[in-house]
Parts: C-alpha cells; structure tokens; sequence
C-alpha cells in the first residue's frame, strides 16, 4: 500500500526526529528539538513577543506558546507581560539558555551538515522541495485543494453516472 503525503511526512520526522534528539542526550544536553526555532530566534534577537517568534520561525503561534511553556518549565527562557501591552508576553533567554547557546550552536552546525549530506544524495534538495511546497501551499492552502479535489470528484460521478443512464437507453 502507498503511504499518503501526512503518513510520509510524519515517518520522515520519525526518522529525523529521534537522532537529532539523541545527539542532544549524548552532547549532555537535556534539549528537545522542537526548541530549536524558539532559542535560534532569542539568540538573533535577544528577546521576542510570542508573535514575532512565530512570523521568525514559521511556526504557528498556538506551536510557539506550547513550547515556550516548555522550556520555561526547563528553565530555558523567560516569558513575562510585556510593559507596553499585558496581553502580550515577552520572552528572553534565561541565564541557563544564554550558557547553553555555545553547545547548541556546535550543534546545530553539526545537523545542518548532515541535512547536507542527505540533501547531495537526493535527485533535488529536501530543503529546496519543502520550501517550494511551503510556498505553494501559502499561496494556495491546502484545504482549497481538498474543496476543488472534491468538487472535480462529485463531477466525474456526476459524468459516469450520467453515462450509465445514457448506455442503458
């Protein structure tokens, strides 16, 4: 059986996902991946709304706020109301993420060295692709494709239904 575009997608996470994380484990870091965009965009800015982390990263903002929750809890950054505006929340590297930035930069070199080597042994980049796709489907999302694949399909049943009446006559 084929795999589907979301089943794809969510095995070639699997497959990412688990090696960067263990990597982090094995650097001594007790880091989850998905911080990733949060602290990379702290680190150029120094401090965010949750907004402007989300436009930054392109992430959604309900994303940034559940994983900014999460590194609060670990003591990666801090999120405090905004002066100018309580209903928004300013985040900022705490100590513990400003001493970590270092090891995390190493890192990320490292696993932008590997995307690399997996993007040389394909036909056509990976990151090139998914940023052709994310583009497309920005600029057409894919819920209109589902409503137009939907009403192309109700139109070829229309038209064999309508066919089979002809033949019977």
């Amino acid at each position: 059986m084929e795999q589907g575009l979301g089943t794809q997608l969510r095995h070639l996470l699997d497959l990412l996902d688990p090696a960067v994380q263990c990597g982090y484990r094995e650097a001594g870091l007790d880091y989850r991946p998905r911080y990733t965009p949060v602290m990379q965009v702290l680190a150029e800015r120094g401090e965010a709304t949750i907004g402007a982390i989300a436009r930054a990263a392109g992430i959604s903002q309900p994303a940034v706020t559940q994983t900014v929750a999460l590194m609060v809890a670990d003591d990666l950054v801090r999120s405090e109301p905004d002066p100018t505006d309580a209903r928004t929340r300013v985040v900022r590297l705490s100590d513990r993420g400003r001493d970590l930035l270092g090891t995390l930069r190493e890192f990320w070199a490292v696993t932008e060295a590997a995307a690399r080597s997996l993007d040389d042994e394909l036909p056509m980049p990976l990151s090139t692709l998914l940023t052709e796709a994310i583009r497309r489907l920005e600029a057409r999302p894919f819920a209109d494709r589902l409503a137009a694949a939907r009403a192309d399909r109700a139109d070829r049943a229309d038209r064999e239904s309508g066919m089979e009446t002809t033949d019977a006559n």
